[in-house]
């Protein structure tokens, strides 16, 4: 991974087994490809989605009289995939760490999911600060279409997809105004941070976040194509 302009970008990546309830969020705004007889089509070169607040801790994030907003922009490339994270409306000196996730708490209508019980599959991918422009922009390279994964021998868990983006308090602390109470998320380096903040949702039809450009509903419930 390579932290451009983001003031902590620490590059490390811990898998992190999710039984976390908390959140609500996000959206994608580039559908996925989907090619004749519900097979795979053309993936394309850059997605752009973003992602949607966690409404109840939105005013613990968002900057007073701003809207809050992010925008997630992915590039293909050869054998890495760059991934372009900006922020702004945000308030300033706010901490968040942003993971890619196997579920989201939302369903792609933006309701709440009630098959929902934890994040799962996550890996940890990046550290945010939120500067005194009440903004920030985190850019990574690593392994995230279509082919981000998973997997723990010893536990019997398979290859696990991640295809959700999204970030979380660093810090309980800043969500606490908001009414989060705790205990702490396994979110950050140190396991103790707070509540999912902004997430993205999956996509309607194929119900795969927005890192799977290439769905194969010929499958059910619908793959994702590496």
């Amino acid at each position: 991974m390579e932290p451009v302009r983001s003031s902590r970008v620490r590059v490390v990546r811990w898998l992190v087994p999710l039984t976390v309830v908390v959140g609500l969020m996000a959206f994608v705004v580039v559908p996925n490809a989907i090619g004749r007889a519900g097979a795979p089509g053309r993936a394309p070169h850059k997605i752009t989605f973003r992602l949607f607040p966690n409404q109840q801790f939105l005013g613990c994030a968002q900057e007073e009289k701003q809207t809050a907003s992010a925008k997630v922009t992915v590039i293909r490339g050869k054998q890495v995939a760059t991934l372009i994270l900006h922020l702004k409306g945000f308030q300033e000196d706010t901490g968040f760490d942003l993971f890619t996730a196997q579920n989201s708490p939302q369903l792609a209508n933006g309701q709440p999911d009630p098959a929902f019980k934890n994040f799962g599959m996550a890996w940890y991918q990046a550290d945010i600060d939120i500067g005194d422009n009440n903004a920030a922009t985190v850019k990574l390279k690593t392994i995230l279409l279509d082919e981000a994964f998973g997997f723990d021998a010893d536990a019997s868990l398979g290859p696990t997809n991640t295809f959700h983006v999204g970030i979380w308090f660093d810090d309980p602390a800043d969500a606490a105004p908001c009414g989060f109470t705790g205990p702490p998320t396994p979110f950050n380096g140190t396991h103790d941070a707070g509540p999912v903040a902004f997430i993205s949702r999956p996509n309607a039809t194929t119900g795969l976040g927005p890192l799977c450009t290439k769905p194969d509903t010929s499958t059910s419930p619908a793959t994702c194509e590496a």
